[in-house]
């Protein structure tokens, strides 16, 4: 999968350079989750720091192919959330490779002040929870599994590498027919509910703790680090997660767009006339 993505690159560029239709694409924002330790739909409360680098070719006035790779830091922690009781927390870097299409509504993109865009992908996508003990040591959460995944039967080791579709939508501002600023926001469809490391239920702590020890058993239940917590570990099939909703990750803020080899509006210039071009 990397080397397709690899290969796309490449090929956009040598077919688009020609063409000056070509565009380096630079994004700055925010990432984002929901999930088990994030029981809103979305919030800024728990946001972090996020970047990408793509490149779009111009199909036609309306449709743009389009590639890049995003970058950003996700957690998500009880203590902002409904279910304090449980106080588990988790964070994770995102390493998102994409390839996909872009609708603009009002086209060509440098006739107009202001132009909305669609867009939907496929992606390939990397993550590794962690969580710090009470000492304050890293811990990676996948290895320890913390709901018996590998242990118990019916649940498997969740893959670290997995697939998404990420969609969202845009508007551009044109500032001159070869550099355009603008505002992305895009979702990203999960395929896993183990992002954030919860699931499902509490499996026998003394099945874990032979399997993995008693880091893993402290770190699944976390109740009894509270001052007033519960210091029991919760019983066999007791409540975790919730298997029926899979996670999701967000990337939102600024892009900023270059045509590479200049030439205005590339073998669109034709097109060029006074007046809006829808």
């Amino acid at each position: 999968m990397k080397n397709y993505f690899l290969s796309t690159f490449l090929l956009l560029f040598v077919s688009g350079v020609s063409a000056q239709n070509l565009h380096l694409n630079l994004f700055t924002g925010i990432s984002n989750y929901q999930g088990d330790l994030q029981d809103k739909k979305f919030t800024f409360s728990q946001s972090h720091l996020a970047g990408g680098l793509g490149i779009t070719y111009d199909v036609s006035p309306h449709l743009a192919l389009r590639t890049g790779v995003m970058i950003g830091k996700i957690s998500g922690d009880d203590q902002y959330g409904r279910n304090k009781v449980r106080n588990l927390n988790f964070s994770t870097l995102i390493t998102e490779a994409n390839l996909g299409l872009e609708y603009y509504i009002t086209a060509p993109v440098e006739k107009h002040s202001l132009t909305p865009y669609v867009f939907a992908e496929v992606a390939i996508y990397h993550y590794n929870p962690y969580t710090f003990d009470s000492t304050g040591r890293k811990y990676y959460l996948r290895p320890l599994s913390t709901e018996g995944e590998g242990i118990v039967q019916g649940r498997n080791n969740y893959n670290l590498t997995q697939f998404s579709i990420p969609f969202g939508a845009g508007v551009k501002l044109s500032l001159s027919d070869n550099v355009n600023v603008g505002f992305e926001f895009g979702f990203r469809k999960l395929f896993t509910d183990y992002l954030d490391d919860v699931s499902t239920s509490y499996i026998d702590k003394n099945i874990l703790l032979s399997a993995r020890g008693a880091k893993a058993m402290e770190l699944s239940y976390r109740g009894d680090e509270l001052k007033n917590g519960n210091q029991q570990y919760p019983t066999v099939g007791a409540k975790r997660g919730n298997p029926n909703s899979d996670d999701w990750y967000y990337f939102s803020g600024l892009t900023i767009s270059f045509r590479l080899g200049g030439g205005g509006l590339g073998r669109y210039a034709s097109q060029r006339c006074p007046g809006n071009v829808l």
